[in-house]
C-alpha cells in the first residue's frame, strides 16, 4: 500500500507521509526516531509506508513528542479513511453499473413502487440496492449467493444468475417479515394434500393454499415473472421458516401447479435451492409429476392411447384434478404436441390474471 492515494485527479495522503517528513527533517534515523517515539522501528516503518492506520495511542505519542494536538493526527487519519472509502465506493459503483445492465429497473418500479428515475442510472442502482438490502449489486453475480444453483449454474447466463439472485432476495426479505411459525413437516404434508384438492378451484385457490402453508411454517411467495427469464423458483430455509418462491412467468395453470409442486418436492426431499424448467427428472420434479398425476393411474390412462378432450376430462375427474394438469403432463411426456392449440384452448386455464387479482407481486 502507498502512503498516498491518487484517484481521478484527487490525491490524499496517509498520516504516515507527514510523519516521514518529520523523520527526514529531524536528522534522525528511523530507528532513533522510533525510540524517541516509544515504538519499534518495524512499527514505524509500517506506518510510514501507509500499511497501517494511525492508532489513538500513536497519535498521543506524536502529539506529546511534537507539541501538536491529538485531534490533528486523528483528523488526518479520518480524512484519509474517508477518501479511501469514497474511492472504494466509486470503484464498486463501476462494477454495479456492469451488473445493472442485466436488470430491468422498470420491473422494480412497476411491481415494487421504486421511484421513476429516467436516465439516472446511479440513482436507480442505489434504489435497487437498498430495496434488495445488499451492500452491492455485484454480489448478485455469484452462483449460489443465496441458494444452491446445483447443476443449473452451468446453464445459466450472467443475466439469469443476476436476476435469479435478485428475485431470491425479494422473496427472502418478504419471508423474514412474515409472522408465521417455524417449519413443521407433518403440518406441511397435510397442507400439501389439501392443496391437491384445489387444482380446479381457479378463482380462489391462492389465498387458501397460502394460508395452509403458512400454518405449517412455509412462506409461499409468488413473484411476477421477468421477460425472457428462465427460472421457475427457489426454496430456502429462512429464520426457522421455509421460503417457497414461485416465479409467475407461466401462462397456464398447469405450469404453475407443476412449478409449485416442484418446489414442494424440494422441501420434502430436503434438496432446497434453485429450480429451472429444463432440469432433468430429479426427485423433486418426479415428486411433482406423481403428486399431481398419480403414476399408477396415469400409466393405465396412457395405455388406452385416447387423448381427446373427452378422455382427458374423464380421467382428470377420476383423479380429482384440473384437466389442464393432465394435458400438461401429456405434453411433458411428448404424448401430445405443445402446438395442439385446440386442446390447450379447451382444457388449459390462464392464471396470470387470476394471480394478479390477489396482488401477489406485493405480498
Amino acid at each position: 500500500m502507498s502512503n498516498y492515494i491518487e484517484y481521478k485527479d484527487n490525491i490524499t495522503f496517509h498520516p504516515g507521509d507527514y510523519i516521514k517528513e518529520l523523520v527526514d527533517e529531524s536528522g534522525l534515523t528511523q530507528e532513533d526516531f522510533a525510540k524517541r517515539l516509544g515504538t519499534t522501528p518495524k512499527n514505524l516503518s509500517i506506518l510510514l509506508k501507509g500499511e497501517q492506520s494511525l492508532s489513538t495511542d500513536m497519535a498521543l505519542k506524536l502529539s506529546r513528542m511534537m507539541g501538536t494536538s491529538v485531534s490533528m493526527w486523528l483528523n488526518l487519519q479520518q480524512a484519509y479513511d474517508e477518501k479511501l472509502a469514497e474511492i472504494q465506493s466509486d470503484k464498486e459503483l463501476e462494477k454495479e453499473r456492469e451488473v445493472f445492465k442485466y436488470i430491468d429497473y422498470t420491473y422494480f418500479r412497476k411491481n415494487y413502487n421504486l421511484p421513476d428515475l429516467p436516465r439516472q442510472v446511479d440513482q436507480q442502482i442505489k434504489c435497487v440496492r437498498e430495496f434488495l438490502s445488499v451492500a452491492s449489486l455485484s454480489v448478485l453475480k455469484e452462483d449460489d449467493f443465496a441458494v444452491s444453483f446445483r447443476s443449473a449454474s452451468n446453464k445459466l447466463s450472467g443475466s439469469d444468475t443476476v436476476n435469479a439472485n435478485a428475485m431470491i432476495q425479494i422473496a427472502m426479505n418478504q419471508t423474514i417479515k412474515m409472522d408465521i411459525p417455524k417449519y413443521n413437516k407433518r403440518k406441511f404434508e397435510k397442507a400439501v394434500e389439501y392443496a391437491l384438492t384445489q387444482t380446479k378451484n381457479h378463482d380462489s385457490f391462492y389465498p387458501i393454499i397460502r394460508s395452509a402453508f403458512e400454518e405449517a411454517g412455509v412462506a409461499l411467495i409468488v413473484l411476477p415473472g421477468l421477460k425472457n427469464f428462465g427460472i421457475n423458483g427457489a426454496t430456502k430455509k429462512v429464520d426457522g421458516k421455509i421460503m417457497l418462491m414461485v416465479n409467475e412467468r407461466s401462462h397456464y395453470a398447469d405450469a404453475f401447479w407443476f412449478t409449485l409442486f416442484g418446489g414442494i418436492g424440494q422441501i420434502m426431499n430436503g434438496d432446497m435451492g434453485l429450480s429451472t424448467p429444463d432440469e432433468k427428472r430429479n426427485p423433486s420434479v418426479q415428486f411433482a409429476l406423481d403428486a399431481l398425476v398419480p403414476e399408477d393411474k396415469y400409466k393405465c390412462f396412457v395405455k388406452m392411447r385416447s387423448f381427446d378432450e373427452s378422455s382427458i376430462r374423464k380421467f382428470a375427474d377420476s383423479i380429482d384434478r384440473d384437466p389442464g394438469i393432465v394435458l400438461g403432463r401429456l405434453i411433458k411426456d411428448n404424448k401430445i404436441p405443445e402446438s395442439d392449440i385446440y386442446l390447450s384452448k379447451k382444457l388449459r386455464k390462464p392464471y396470470s390474471a387470476v394471480l394478479e387479482n390477489y396482488g401477489f407481486s406485493k405480498n
